[in-house]
């Protein structure tokens, strides 16, 4: 794909990251492990040049400095508005610039790698376009290219995916369905967790390292 593209990644508070894992990891840890996993998507997406920018969406000061390490540039609007309303900020800005698109994924991707991101690049048809790569049970969308921005109207959740396809259809646009195992491994359950550690890809990583350190996965 020739376009140029934003890469938007919405991060919350790092100190309330990770809830559904309280079970499992005390506050420190969740937060030490949201930090970890942003880190690992925004190094990805920083050897991608193919992209144009990267924006993060937040509030927060320690996500907007962690951004500015990358050279990513930090948009606020929508960013207290949970992950659809951050990303529909963002995309209203870039739109409002006259940018060509946007391919937005969470934070939580620990094993998204440089090559998976160009492979959802090099998937997207010229615009206007939808590219989606499904969450490992196919029901989260784990990144969504939309070119131009607001072609398609977006709603995030645990069972996104379909609803997705849906609503590129009926904006006339025939998706593009990218199944990637790095992108598609988002952690949000203890469950996740587990499944991570056991993915080969997941070995030597700076996440995998984490949890390792805390004794998760021990035994498995």
């Amino acid at each position: 794909m020739t376009q140029t593209i934003w890469a938007v990644v919405p991060i919350k508070d790092f100190a309330h990251a990770k809830q559904r894992l309280s079970g499992l990891l005390t506050p420190a840890q969740r937060q030490q492990l949201a930090r970890t996993m942003a880190t690992a998507v925004l190094t990805a997406l920083a050897d991608v040049p193919d992209l144009a920018g990267i924006a993060v969406v937040t509030v927060n000061a320690e996500a907007a400095a962690l951004a500015q390490r990358f050279g990513a540039r930090v948009i606020t609007e929508g960013a207290e508005d949970g992950h659809t309303g951050a990303v529909d900020g963002a995309r209203r800005v870039l739109a409002a610039e006259g940018q060509a698109g946007i391919l937005t994924m969470p934070g939580d991707i620990p094993l998204v790698t440089p090559d998976e991101v160009r492979a959802v690049l090099a998937a997207t048809q010229p615009a206007p376009a939808f590219t989606i790569v499904p969450a490992h049970d196919e029901l989260g969308s784990n990144a969504v290219l939309c070119a131009p921005p607001l072609s398609v109207r977006l709603r995030f959740g645990e069972d996104s995916y379909f609803p997705h396809l849906d609503a590129a259809r009926a904006a006339g646009i025939a998706p593009s369905i990218v199944p990637l195992p790095g992108i598609g491994m988002d952690i949000d359950h203890p469950v996740d967790l587990l499944r991570f550690l056991g993915m080969a890809q997941s070995a030597g990583t700076p996440t995998a390292a984490l949890l390792r350190s805390w004794g998760v996965g021990a035994g498995q």
